[in-house]
């Protein structure tokens, strides 16, 4: 029954899902998470190189239907950027070539420090998860 009297409401935004990979040469950390909790989870880690990661990749983005990507882009502590940066920005472009999903950086700095230090099992995947919150903390502070 429809209410006359009520308040007319903004359509709902649908929550966004993202994978975030924390970029490696010799491995790729993957999370999940999504825009109605905030939070982010660990999943796994990928063995980095070649056509193996990008079909692992694949599964994963068949299995969680992401709205988008997140790549971990990691810089000097003086915020320079070194090979690193280049190779984890190429591996976003090859994301958004291959999947075809809008695919977000964020400055990854300390995130595998960080998972170590709180004792992480899979610190690659960790470090993935501290990515994806950096990344929906950002959305939250957008003007």
């Amino acid at each position: 029954m429809h209410d006359a009297l009520a308040p007319s409401l903004p359509p709902a935004t649908r929550p966004q899902s993202f994978l975030s990979f924390d970029f490696g040469t010799r491995r790729l950390g993957v999370a999940t998470g999504n825009t109605l909790l905030g939070r982010a989870q660990a999943l796994r880690t990928v063995a980095a190189g070649g056509d193996a990661r990008f079909a692992a990749i694949a599964r994963l983005i068949d299995e969680w239907r992401p709205d988008a990507l997140v790549v971990g882009v990691p810089f000097h502590p003086d915020g320079a950027a070194h090979d690193n940066t280049q190779r984890a920005r190429r591996f976003a472009r090859q994301l958004q070539g291959r999947f075809r999903l809008p695919v977000h950086e964020v400055d990854e700095r300390y995130t595998t420090t960080e998972a170590l230090a709180a004792g992480a099992t899979d610190p690659d995947a960790a470090a993935a998860a501290l990515i994806l919150e950096q990344y929906l903390r950002s959305l939250d502070h957008t003007p």
